[in-house]
């Protein structure tokens, strides 16, 4: 057993101990039969796993051993959304392999894109998510959107109130109507998930609020999983959100911003509320999120007075579930009765969404193409 001073310095280190590998390898297998059963049936033989020193792949699945290799870079230094992509990427490499007995294709060949796109894995050749496509890459519709959105945050920062949430309003509606016409015009999207924030042990009302803001008026399905610190050897819980590029990129940015909003106005109420107690910080913040969330729901009303009604993408649900087929939907109880709370909501209400003009990249995001802030 290492003492809790080597524990914190191989922490520091970015290493693992002894103990902790084990507790890793361990979660990972973990991990292999949670999906096994989700999404192959139990139709895998468990192989051999374990971390290979070896950085010229993240992960590799070898037949003739029995052995699932993943990188020890990637799991020490890339999100645990991110490994468990590689995971599934190379289970999927497995059952070609082992279940369909296909040999005779390559190794990201139809056979394997078509056991990837029915179990919702990443089918391209790092398996991770955020394979990104160069600086040279051509300009998207997505990336125009994005453009125009960010443009128009920028204006909701001015010093007048109606010009901000002017700017604000437009913008959403901006993305309002973009998804609307693709959905539409049933152009195929290519969907993804990123998972925002910083792992927890516990979720907070208020982050609760900010998955259902993301849901309802960012046209992205947020859902909470388990995830694994292996430095720390400890479960956390983070939101996980599946949308397009585009969408995922505006759920990143909200993200951040709701939450970087709610501490900074409850360090402004501080003095007025004269409490330090971290129960009224939590209701003050959960407040914050509830009165946006009502501002957003009246502003949705006006959008479908004027015709634009959004329906959800059906595509992006056969995706969510597809990564998701099991989803547990439980209930919680809120602070609304706390005058922390209501105060909170009241800064809420007045909360305009924007961009700062000199801003740097959003730091939640698990994986990521366009950076709103850029």
């Amino acid at each position: 057993m290492s003492s809790p001073d080597e524990h914190r310095g191989r922490q520091r280190a970015g290493t693992l101990t002894q103990e902790l590998e084990q507790l890793l390898l361990a979660r990972l297998r973990e991990e292999y039969e949670t999906e096994n059963h989700r999404l192959f049936k139990n139709a895998l033989k468990v192989p051999v796993l374990f971390l290979s020193d070896n950085e010229t792949f993240l992960g590799r699945y070898m037949p003739s051993f029995q052995t699932l290799e993943l990188s020890r870079k990637l799991v020490l230094t890339r999100p645990w959304g991110a490994v468990q992509e590689v995971l599934k990427h190379e289970m999927a490499h497995q059952y070609v392999h082992d279940v369909m007995r296909v040999h005779d294709e390559t190794a990201h060949g139809p056979a394997f894109r078509h056991v990837c796109e029915k179990r919702g894995i990443d089918a391209r050749a790092t398996g991770l998510p955020d394979d990104p496509s160069g600086d040279g890459a051509p300009r998207t519709t997505e990336d125009r959107a994005l453009e125009r959105v960010a443009k128009l945050l920028a204006l909701a920062e001015s010093s007048s109130e109606h010009e901000a949430q002017a700017a604000m309003n437009a913008a959403q509606r901006l993305m309002l109507k973009y998804n609307l016409e693709h959905v539409a015009a049933k152009t195929a999207r290519r969907y993804a998930f990123r998972h925002l924030g910083t792992p927890t042990g516990r979720v907070t009302e208020a982050e609760r609020v900010i998955s259902m803001i993301l849901r309802d008026h960012f046209f992205v399905d947020p859902i909470w999983v388990s995830v694994y610190r292996p430095l720390e050897g400890t479960r956390a819980s983070v939101l996980e959100v599946c949308g397009t590029d585009a969408n995922l990129e505006m759920a990143a940015y909200v993200y951040d911003f709701l939450v970087h909003a709610g501490e900074r106005l409850w360090r402004e109420h501080q003095r007025a509320l004269r409490t330090q107690r971290n129960k009224d910080r939590r209701a003050f913040v959960a407040g914050v999120m509830s009165g946006f969330y009502a501002k957003l729901n009246q502003e949705r009303e006006t959008q479908q007075q004027a015709g634009l009604v959004w329906k959800g993408d059906a595509d992006l649900r056969v995706f969510y579930r597809a990564r998701h087929p099991s989803v547990v939907t439980a209930r919680y109880s809120g602070s609304a009765g706390n005058p922390a709370h209501q105060r909170g909501r009241a800064a809420g209400q007045k909360l305009v969404l924007h961009k700062p003009v000199t801003g740097g990249q959003s730091s939640s995001a698990t994986s990521g193409r366009v950076h709103l802030l850029k």
